[in-house]
C-alpha cells in the first residue's frame, strides 16, 4: 500500500515540476495582468477604442500564434538534448530555433498590408475600422518581436532555467504597464496615442524582453549558430524545413484554438445583445482561470521532453500526474470563488455601471466556468506532452475534427434554436467546455499509446535525417 502511494506521488517529481512549472504560471499571471491593462485602459478611453480592440486584437493574437507557437517547437528539442545530457546539442537546437523565429518574424511583417485589410470585411463604422486598421498594422512589429521571444524563452525553459523567463517577463511586463498606460491617455510626459498606444506598449515590453533573454544567453549559445552554418546551406534548409514541419503543427493548433475563441464570441451575439456583453465580462474571467494553466502545462511538457530524450518514457505518466494534481488545486480554488462569489470577480472586469440584467447572466455564466478550466488543464498538459513526443500534427488533426468540424457546427446549432435567449449563455459554456474534455481525452489516449511503444517522433525524426 505505502509503495503504491510513492509510486503515485513521488516527492521528488513533485519538487521538479515546482520547480520547473511554478515560475511558468507566474508568467502567466504577469502576461494576463498587463492583457487586463491594456484592455481596462482602451474601455477607459473610450468606446471606440473598447469595440475597436476586441476584433483587433483576437484578430491579431490568432495569427502570431501560428509563429509564436511554430518557433515553441524549439523547448521540445532543447528539452530532449538536455535530458540526453548533451549540453553543446541544446545550444544548437536553441540557435536553430532562434534562426527560425528570425524567418517567421520576416514573414509576419510581410503580412503587414494584408491584415491591416481586414477590418474592411467586418462591416463596422469607417471610424472603428481605421482604428482596428492601426493596432493590426503595428502588431505584426511587436508580434514580430514576440516570436524572437519565444524562441529564446525555449532555450531557457527547455533546458529547465524557468526563472530566466519568469523574470525576463516580469520587467518587460512592468515597462509594457507603465508605457501603455502613458501612451494611451499621454501621461508620464508620454504623447497619447489612444489605439495605437496600446500596441506601441504591448512592443516595449517585448522589446525589453528581447534584451531580457540577450542579456542571460550563455557564452555557448552564439556558436551554435557557427556550428549551423558550417553545414552547409542544403543540411540548413533541410534541418529548418524538419523543424517547421515539427513546429507548424503546433502554431497551427493554437491558432485554431484562438480563432474557436473567436468563433464563440461571435456566437454568443445570436443569444442576443445582453448575452453578448455578458460574454464579454465573464471571458475576461476565464482567461484569468485557464492562463496560468497554459504555464503549468508548458512545464509539463519540458518535463516529458527531457525525460524522451532521456528514454526514461515510463516516468512521463508520473510527471503529468503531479502537474494535473498542482493544476487541479488551482482550479479548485478559483472555481469555489467563481461559484461563491461570482460578483466579486467579475467586478475589476466592468460588472460595475452595467445594466443589471447584463449582470445578472454574466453571473449565472461565471457559475460554470469552471468546467471549462478543469477540461482545459488536460487538454493542454496533453497537448504539451504531443508536442514534446514530436506529435502535434496529431493535435493539430484532433483540434481541427473536434473544434470546427464538431463543436463549432454543434454551438451554432443551438444558439440559432434559441436565438435571443441570453438564459441558454451558461448552457452554451457547458457545450464548448464538454468538446475541450472530449480533445483532453483523445491526447491521453494518444500519449499512452507514445509511451506504451517508446515514441519519440523528433529523435527518430533527426536520426533519419543523419542517416539519409
Amino acid at each position: 500500500m505505502t509503495a503504491t502511494r510513492i509510486r503515485l506521488l513521488d516527492l521528488g517529481t513533485v519538487r521538479e515540476v515546482v520547480r520547473v512549472s511554478v515560475p511558468l504560471m507566474f508568467g502567466m499571471v504577469g502576461n494576463l495582468i498587463l492583457m487586463l491593462v491594456d484592455r481596462i485602459c482602451l474601455a477607459r478611453y473610450s468606446q471606440d477604442a473598447l469595440r475597436a480592440s476586441g476584433p483587433a486584437v483576437f484578430t491579431a493574437t490568432t495569427v502570431i500564434m501560428v509563429t509564436t507557437g511554430a518557433v515553441g517547437i524549439t523547448r521540445s528539442y532543447v528539452a530532449q538534448a538536455h535530458g540526453r545530457g548533451d549540453e553543446r546539442d541544446a545550444q544548437d537546437e536553441g540557435a536553430t530555433g532562434f534562426v527560425l523565429g528570425l524567418l517567421f518574424s520576416a514573414l509576419l511583417l510581410l503580412c503587414t498590408p494584408v491584415l491591416t485589410r481586414v477590418p474592411a470585411l467586418s462591416g463596422q463604422p469607417p471610424g472603428i475600422q481605421e482604428l482596428e486598421a492601426q493596432f493590426l498594422g503595428l502588431s505584426t512589429l511587436y508580434g514580430s518581436v514576440m516570436t524572437l521571444n519565444m524562441a529564446l524563452s525555449s532555450y531557457f525553459n527547455g533546458m529547465g532555467r524557468t526563472r530566466v523567463p519568469m523574470a525576463v517577463g516580469i520587467a518587460g511586463q512592468v515597462v509594457g504597464v507603465v508605457m501603455t498606460i502613458g501612451l494611451v491617455f499621454g501621461r508620464f510626459g508620454l504623447p497619447e496615442l489612444g489605439m495605437r498606444g496600446s500596441a506601441f506598449g504591448t512592443l516595449s515590453a517585448v522589446s525589453t524582453m528581447l534584451a531580457g533573454y540577450a542579456a542571460f544567453l550563455p557564452r555557448g549559445y552564439a556558436a551554435g549558430f557557427g556550428r549551423l552554418v558550417r553545414r552547409g546551406g542544403r543540411q540548413v534548409a533541410s534541418v529548418l524545413w524538419l523543424r517547421l514541419r515539427r513546429g507548424a503543427p503546433a502554431g497551427g493548433s493554437l491558432s485554431l484554438e484562438e480563432l474557436g475563441q473567436t468563433a464563440f464570441v461571435w456566437l454568443a451575439g445570436v443569444l442576443g445583445p445582453v448575452a453578448l456583453a455578458a460574454d464579454n465580462v465573464a471571458l475576461a474571467l476565464n482567461y484569468a482561470a485557464v492562463i496560468p494553466l497554459i504555464g503549468l502545462g508548458t512545464g509539463c511538457g519540458i518535463l516529458c521532453g527531457k525525460a524522451a530524450g532521456a528514454g526514461l518514457h515510463r516516468t512521463i505518466p508520473g510527471i503529468m500526474r503531479v502537474t494535473l494534481i498542482v493544476s487541479g488545486l488551482y482550479a479548485a480554488v478559483v472555481a469555489v470563488f467563481q461559484i461563491a462569489t461570482p460578483a466579486l470577480l467579475l467586478g475589476p472586469f466592468g460588472l460595475d455601471g452595467i445594466d443589471p440584467v447584463v449582470t445578472s447572466h454574466a453571473v449565472d455564466a461565471s457559475r460554470v466556468l469552471w468546467t471549462y478550466s478543469f477540461a482545459c488543464m488536460f487538454s493542454m498538459a496533453g497537448s504539451a506532452v504531443l508536442e514534446c513526443l514530436g506529435l502535434a500534427r496529431f493535435g493539430f488533426l484532433a483540434r481541427i475534427i473536434l473544434m470546427w468540424c464538431l463543436c463549432v457546427p454543434t454551438i451554432s446549432a443551438f444558439v440559432l434554436l434559441h436565438r435571443d435567449d441570453p438564459d441558454m449563455l451558461p448552457i452554451m459554456w457547458v457545450i464548448f467546455s464538454a468538446f475541450e474534455a472530449v480533445m483532453a481525452a483523445v491526447c491521453m489516449w494518444r500519449i499512452r499509446r507514445a509511451v506504451g511503444s517508446g515514441e519519440n517522433r523528433l529523435h527518430d525524426a533527426e536520426r533519419v535525417q543523419q542517416a539519409a
